[in-house]
């Protein structure tokens, strides 16, 4: 048979690949095939296709790229998706590599598809996968790349295998396979789901899957020989795992630790991120074998229990560090090893169906299960990926924004409330605090109950006042945790020059706080506040570069951090400008002769600092007025003790030049306040008296042929101004004559916007208190005015002043320290160190309540770390072990003990606190059904 053409083999493959897809069902069979090759047929295939896509059917989208690949493939090549052969047990199987991702690694096909590319190309190893169905309804289709792995342990022999098997097949099949493995009789066998190494349940409901069974990856089964005497079924082991001797019966580990991969399609993402760690997980279980680990190494097998890790499946250590967190909280490590499924909410439409409660629920008890190795968390990462997309993939996310998701979805999962009423809160009226606060406490727990408003939600009191008559709104809102700002850090001081264009006074300079990650609208308005700012006036702030006008920093939305600290400010004070307003520029120049060159060859060079005015373009402008507005700019600077400037008398001012100054202030709203230009006559004469000069200022303007025009002649002649730009540009050009008359340093020199003294740098090597955080975090402050309360009696919105306090605290309190800061266009990390207790965090002062006569006390026993910056940093957990009272590090698989005084770093990100019990009395606010006894074991 003649060998085919590239385009005979592509359109052949289409035609099976769509046929095949289009009748694909359960129990079909689907192949494995490296990315690698896929790639390059397809290039062959394609070598001499454009670009172009003649068919939009979805089965062809991996067929259809465009390459100029001229050499046809040689054979099939899967060794790159497998572990190597080992001479170990060989009942499992080909072994996949755990972390391979469809799409990257691999692609599946067809079995008609791999049936024909199979016969034309050979090679191999062959990796056939099942199709099976999946999701909440069971009638989604999904390739079940990931059996289940299944540790097999005979007793009382104490053989060992491992097995692959579909989480769709029969307990009888299972049961039917051990016996094969072990060349049992089936009718002297039961098989137990040996969970946590004891007899968790007798496995004897024959047609249930191991799906309905719960049976999850890597999970072991007991298979029980029984001898005809069931009595003495297991007479040299007990149903705890262990030998007569007292040691732990371990099982010895496979070549992975390979969790299911759910569906046709899977995240895309790193691939390799996990190798070295597996492997080096791998070697430190089966080196644990016959041996037992002392005090100076921490070992995940044969330790107690909650010392094992999870590998890390690429970038899932934002995930790992907040999951180890949550298991080691006392609370939920009961709550989530008894009973729990009764509470499970099915119908909350804003729960996960009870998925993601069970998929957290299973991680927890492999975790706490002594004896295990390195768990890998893929089947809770694919629920995590089914109702939060957001954290799909393989790329680094915020560990804090994962917790808030996982809090929340975990008590809506569990809410005990199955039909929530609608409340409408009440206002406080003048009420006693403590009355509101139990109604709004109420009200929330009538819709919100679980174990997770049990142990981590607190009550806020939020104080609401109205700027203009007062009004005092007071709620009691509830919250999951704290997000603190790192005061000393997330504030900057910004330095501005302001600029008056009415002549009212002199530029000064002024130093405001402003957010460092702010935006030009808080600066503005920090400035407007400390200047007095009329309502009729506004700020236009410029960047000054080279004595010139280098930007108008007029977006409010631009960012602080895009102004550097030795950048130099100018903030001009202007009205409100109408629509036919303009900008006036006064640029001044100073001459400059260079030595060598005749005292004829003067050149004028920028000097000083361009002042601003705005201009009504609605009247004739004529060079007179222009010299009239630049005179008032200007004179604030003149000297007193040069009043002979060639002025005229104020007495002798010309009634003409004094009505042609009203006309101007009068028709650009601006440069005197309109009372003194129309209502006032004697302020009208003293400010005319004062502008108008005999001698001219020696001025140039700028028209929009970019041509100088002379305003020293010709007062009466009109200036034409460019209808396209919103700048005039006029020159001033200060001769030493002039520099004699007006006094220049104001505008000579502007200063840096941030000027770093030793006081600054001092107080910056200071550490920062967590009791600061908290008193920041509880300051009052206005509200950002897009985020504006509607005053009930004012009937308007307002820049109310908010003030929180703490009213109700929770048994285990969450605190978020803020170092990242995101906007449009850059991230951000403080690295801020912060000094936290770790024991005696006492937050009584801090509690507004003060009915409350206990003492608010609390203890830290876990917090994540971030190191690195943003998207390439890792996250790690240290968790302190009540039972051991010691503090160990928790870096993904690896885990190692460390020393309390290690555990503070400028590293900590999110800080878990538990109440330090003061009395034997709970609030009855805080009601607490999984915090019975004493004991602070999660046992």
């Amino acid at each position: 048979m003649a060998e085919m053409t590239a385009e005979e083999e592509k359109l052949s493959i289409r035609d099976i690949s769509i046929a095949a897809e289009a009748q694909t069902k359960q129990g079909d069979t689907f192949y494995l095939i490296t990315q690698r090759w896929w790639q390059e047929w397809l290039e062959y295939v394609n070598q001499n296709q454009d670009n172009t896509v003649n068919d939009g059917s979805a089965s062809e989208h991996h067929l259809l790229g465009g390459s100029s690949a001229l050499k046809r493939p040689s054979s099939i090549d899967n060794s790159d998706l497998i572990y190597e052969a080992t001479s170990g047990d060989s009942s499992a199987g080909i072994e996949l590599h755990d972390t391979l991702v469809e799409g990257t690694d691999y692609i599946l096909l067809p079995q008609e598809v791999w049936n024909q590319l199979f016969e034309w190309y050979r090679g191999g190893p062959i990796l056939p996968r099942k199709v099976i169905n999946s999701g909440l309804s069971q009638t989604e289709l999904a390739v079940e790349v990931y059996p289940l792995r299944l540790q097999l342990h005979l007793m009382p022999k104490d053989e060992r295998s491992t097995i692959r098997i579909s989480k769709k097949e029969t307990i009888r099949q299972l049961h039917k396979k051990a016996c094969e493995i072990f060349s049992l009789n089936p009718e002297l066998v039961r098989i137990w789901d040996y969970f946590s190494h004891q007899k968790h349940a007798l496995m004897n409901d024959m047609d249930k899957t191991l799906d309905d069974a719960n049976i999850q990856m890597d999970q072991d089964i007991l298979v029980e020989v029984s001898n005809g005497n069931s009595a003495g079924a297991v007479n040299s082991y007990h149903e705890n795992g262990t030998a007569d001797n007292g040691t732990v019966a371990l099982v010895r580990p496979s070549q992975s630790n390979i969790s299911s991969a759910e569906g046709l399609s899977l995240s895309k993402g790193s691939s390799r991120n996990d190798t070295a760690e597996l492997s080096q997980s791998q070697q430190l279980a089966s080196s644990g074998t016959d041996k037992t680990f002392g005090s100076s190494g921490v070992s995940t097998r044969g330790s107690a229990c909650g010392l094992t890790g999870l590998l890390n499946l690429g970038n899932t250590c934002f995930m790992n560090s907040a999951i180890q967190c949550l298991v080691h909280t006392p609370e939920f490590a009961r709550y989530f090893r008894e009973d729990y499924y009764q509470e499970i909410n099915r119908q909350n439409p804003l729960g996960m169906v009870g998925e993601l409660a069970l998929a957290f629920g299973d991680l927890l008890r492999k975790l706490w299960a002594p004896g295990r190795t390195p768990v890998a968390p893929r089947p809770f990462k694919a629920k995590l990926a089914r109702f939060a997309p957001q954290f799909s993939g393989y790329n680094q996310h915020d560990s804090q924004e994962l917790l808030a998701f996982l809090l929340d979805g975990l008590h809506e999962d569990l809410n005990r409330v199955k039909h929530k009423p609608y409340i409408k809160s009440k206002d406080a009226d003048g009420r006693p605090d403590e009355e509101v606060a139990d109604e709004y406490w109420a009200n929330h727990i009538a819709r919100n109950d679980s174990i997770i408003v049990d142990v981590c939600q607190g009550q806020y009191k939020s104080t609401l006042v109205c700027p203009v008559c007062n009004k005092v709104s007071v709620t009691f809102d509830p919250f999951m945790y704290l997000s603190l700002p790192l005061q000393s850090a997330t504030t900057r001081t910004m330095t501005v020059t302001i600029f008056t264009c009415d002549g009212s006074a002199l530029p000064a300079a002024c130093t405001v706080t402003v957010p460092k990650q702010g935006r030009c609208r808080d600066l503005i308005q920090a400035l407007g506040n400390s200047c007095s700012l009329k309502h009729n006036e506004k700020l236009l702030l410029a960047e000054i570069r080279g004595h010139l006008i280098h930007r108008f920093l007029e977006d409010p939305l631009i960012t602080l951090s895009s102004i550097k600290d030795d950048d130099h400010l100018a903030a001009y004070k202007i009205p409100k400008l109408t629509k036919n307003s303009k900008f006036l520029q006064l640029i001044h120049r100073r001459e400059e002769r260079e030595i060598g060159i005749s005292q004829s060859n003067v050149g004028w060079k920028p000097y000083g600092t361009p002042l601003v005015s705005a201009i009504s373009c609605d009247d004739v402008i004529t060079r007179g007025d222009i010299q009239l507005i630049v005179h008032r700019m200007l004179s604030p600077m003149l000297r007193t003790e040069n009043p002979g400037f060639n002025c005229v008398s104020r007495s002798k001012t010309s009634a003409a030049a004094a009505a042609n100054a009203s006309r101007l202030a009068a028709s650009s709203e601006a440069c005197i306040d309109s009372s003194l230009a129309n209502d006032d006559p004697r302020q009208k004469d003293v400010c005319s008296s004062k502008l108008v000069n005999l001698e001219k200022l020696p001025l140039q303007l700028v028209d929009e042929n970019n041509a100088c025009i002379d305003l020293t002649v010709g007062e009466d002649k009109s200036v034409k101004l460019s209808s396209s730009s919103m700048s005039i540009l006029v020159f001033a050009d200060w001769s030493q004559k002039l520099l004699d008359n007006y006094d220049t340093r104001y505008i000579e020199n502007l200063p840096e916007v941030t000027k770093c003294g030793s006081a600054t740098k001092k107080a910056r090597t200071e550490p920062l208190s967590l009791y600061s955080c908290l008193e920041a975090f509880l300051r009052e402050e206005p509200l950002v005015p897009e985020d504006m309360w509607y005053c009930p009696t004012c009937k308007e919105r307002r820049q109310a002043s908010k003030k929180l306090d703490l009213w109700r605290l929770p048994e285990v309190l969450v605190i978020h320290l803020k170092r990242f800061s995101y906007s449009r266009s850059m991230k951000h990390k403080l690295e801020t160190f912060v000094n936290f207790p770790i024991h005696d965090f006492d937050l009584t002062k801090y509690v507004a309540n003060k009915n409350n006569s206990r003492r608010q006390l609390y203890e830290l026993y876990a917090l994540t770390n971030h190191y690195g910056g943003m998207g390439s940093g890792h996250y790690t957990a240290h968790i302190k072990l009540l039972d051991e009272n010691r503090w160990y590090n928790f870096d993904d698989s690896h885990i190692s003990p460390i020393n309390e005084e290690d555990v503070k770093s400028a590293a900590a990100y999110v800080l878990f606190y538990r109440r330090v019990k003061t009395d034997h009395h709970h609030s009855a606010s805080n009601k607490t059904p999984f915090l019975r006894g004493s004991s602070l074991s999660p046992m």
